[in-house]
Formats: structure tokens, sequence, C-alpha cells
């Protein structure tokens, strides 16, 4: 039995936050930025939405949502993914499960537990940042993110600054349980055409590409994203929809009724390749940092 099996990889909680706050600091959050105004403003183009974007502060508009919210998120949610799916993906594998079943396995319990422990408020209050109108008259400045944090959680508690939390978790529990399943299933035909034998290790290339395809397959629950960001959109259209406090069946209703099918797949472009630097930043780099490290699963 290898030394890492039989106990927990602690230090998987180390490597998580790190990769997650490289990966939202980079790539990460412009099309985070991007796939949520289109998903919120769900009549724009990509031109128009990028042009929105850019109007709110040039290159710092997607970023917008960054400071704090992306980076509390980030850092929790990365070291609570990766250790908990490590630790599902070792059992899952000590039972017998394949590489695909167990990554599945695993990132769906990892994405589950991240949304319900951390993530819930800090997505809630990042698509509020990126959605809320910003309009500033007679020379009076927008009220803080901060400012907005307090007004909610004083209007609606707990409940306010985790609305659509449901949603999140049953996003995360198809993201990453799809992303991780598709990625470690797609590691044995990768190895058969670099004609390597079954167990032998991928190269850095050989496993961005199957981090790639698992982050592109991922999005084939755009809906539930979509469904998401209205839960949590500031626009006036969502605060008016909202009034009735919808359950995510009544908001995807409701999206149907106003955009038709092609709504709920709004900014599913700028989500692919969300998607696929997430994976490979989660699973791809972060498989070669536990390596580095001697602690790889």
């Amino acid at each position: 039995m290898a030394p890492a099996q039989g106990r927990f990889s602690w230090s998987n909680i180390a490597v998580g936050a790190v990769m997650n706050m490289f990966e939202v600091t980079t790539l990460g959050q412009p099309f985070e930025v991007i796939k949520t105004q289109m998903a919120s403003n769900r009549t724009q183009t990509m031109y128009q939405a990028l042009k929105t974007v850019w109007n709110r502060g040039g290159v710092l508009g997607f970023y917008q949502g960054l400071i704090p919210w992306a980076w509390i998120e980030a850092s929790t949610k990365g070291a609570v993914l990766l250790f908990t799916s490590t630790e599902v993906q070792k059992v899952a594998k000590s039972l017998g499960m394949g590489p695909g079943a167990a990554g599945l396995l695993g990132g769906m319990t990892g994405g589950i537990v991240q949304s319900y422990a951390t993530m819930g408020f800090c997505t809630c209050m990042k698509t509020v940042e990126i959605t809320r109108q910003k309009q500033v008259t007679a020379g009076v400045p927008p009220p803080s993110t901060w400012k907005v944090f307090a007004d909610i959680y004083n209007k609606e508690g707990i409940r306010g600054i985790n609305k659509g939390v449901n949603a999140v978790a049953l996003r995360q529990m198809t993201n990453w349980g799809s992303r991780m399943g598709f990625a470690r299933l797609a590691e044995s035909p990768v190895r058969r055409f670099s004609g390597k034998t079954e167990g032998e290790k991928l190269n850095n290339m050989e496993r961005i590409l199957c981090s790639t395809i698992g982050g592109a397959l991922a999005t084939w629950n755009q809906p539930i994203e979509v469904i998401r960001v209205e839960m949590q959109s500031q626009t006036k259209s969502a605060a008016a929809h909202r009034s009735a406090k919808p359950s995510i069946l009544g908001t995807a209703a409701y999206i149907y009724k106003e955009n038709g099918l092609r709504g709920l797949y709004r900014g599913v472009s700028p989500r692919i390749c969300l998607g696929i630097w997430q994976t490979v930043c989660m699973v791809s780099f972060a498989d070669s940092v536990r390596e580095w490290l001697g602690t790889s699963k």
C-alpha cells in the first residue's frame, strides 16, 4: 500500500486553496464575469456582454467581484473540494471502483460539501457585485459591496446571503462530478493513443488534454447555472421575479417563459472556457503539484 493510502492527505487542503486562488486570479474571474453577465442579461449577444463589462471599468471590469468574494470563495472551496474528493476517491477505489466512477463520486461529494460549507454566500455576493446596477447620480458614489452585503443580511438574514445555495449545490455536484469523472475516464484512451500501458503516468500535456475533455463535457448542466444566476441576480427583472420567492423549478419555468430554451443556455461559451480552465487547474495542475510534494493519490 502506498504511503499516502490509509490516512488523510491533509496537504490537499493547502494545495486545493492555492490552486483555486491561482485559477480565479488568472483566467477564472474574467470568464466568470462574462458568463454571469450573459446569464443575467439573456438578450445580450457576446459582443454586447463584453462591451458592457468593459464599460464598467475596462480590464478591471472583468475582475469585478474578485476581491474579496472570489478570493474568499476560492481559498475555501478549493481546499474543501480537493480534500473531500481525494478522500472519497481513495475509498471508492479501495472498494473496486474504476477511475471514472471514483472521480464522479469524489467530484459530486466535494461539490456538495464545498457549496454548503463556504460557497453559497460567496457565490451570491459575487453575482450581486457583477449584476447590481451601479448608477452614479449627482456625484454620489455607488454603495460598496460590503454595504450591499450588510443591507441584504439586515433585511433577509442568513437566507438572504445564501440565496440560491441549493442551486449552487446542484450545480457544483454536477460540475465537479462531471469534470473529475470525465477527466479520469479520458485517461485510459489518452494512454492508449500515446502508446502507454494502463496505469502508466501521463505527462503534463496529456493530463491537460484529459482535463480539457472533462471541463468541456461538464457544461451540459448550463441550465442549472443560468437558474442559479437568476436567483441571485440584482437586475431589475430578476428582483421583480424574486418577490414571489421562487424555487429552482419555478425559476426554470420563468426563464423558459421569458427567453425560451435558448435562455437556459445563455453564457455557455464562456462557461466552457471557464470549465476547462478550472479542471486544468484543479485536476491536472493539482495532480502535478501533489506528485511534486509526494502526496499524490
